[in-house]
């Protein structure tokens, strides 16, 4: 009976342990591939060439019908889907509006699967960038309301 606490007793530390080290290098990764409204103005400011996609959920653009200026509007699903839409070997970063970034963070996370290495997400998404004050232009193009959320594929 106590040799069976004992087993257990291990085997829940250890669990324990194994999702910290999981949640640490998740944390590391997004922060190492996360960049603030502050940083992205001064980097599109310098003239430095970067790819900006807009990768909202079409609730979210209908509710916030703004964009960055120089964004691409990309569905998070086709990017998804077909991940050659963003260059690989381009400094690139993607925003949403969802709370945490979440859309950002999936379409970050298949990216770096892919090999992607010089991808970011804008922390705060738009809301971040509009709270500083930088600009945003009304979105205009037409899009169609999908159904299907994006998943971490």
């Amino acid at each position: 009976m106590m040799l069976t606490l004992v087993a257990i007793g291990i085997a829940v530390v250890c669990f324990a342990v194994l999702i910290w080290v999981k949640r640490s290098r998740n944390q590391l990764e997004l922060h190492q591939h996360s960049i603030s409204a502050e940083q992205l103005h001064s980097l599109t400011a310098s003239g430095r060439k970067v790819f900006l996609f807009d990768v909202r959920l079409p609730l979210d653009l209908l509710a916030y019908p703004e964009i960055i200026p120089g964004a691409q509007r990309v569905p998070p699903q086709e990017v998804l889907d077909n991940p050659s839409l963003i260059p690989r070997n381009e400094d690139v970063v993607v925003y949403c509006t969802c709370p945490g970034d979440k859309t950002s963070r999936i379409v970050l996370r298949r990216a770096l699967a892919l090999g992607f290495t010089r991808m970011k997400f804008l922390t705060g998404g738009l809301a971040a960038w509009k709270t500083k004050g930088y600009p945003v232009e009304p979105y205009q193009e037409s899009f169609r309301l999908s159904p299907v959320p994006p998943s971490a594929g």
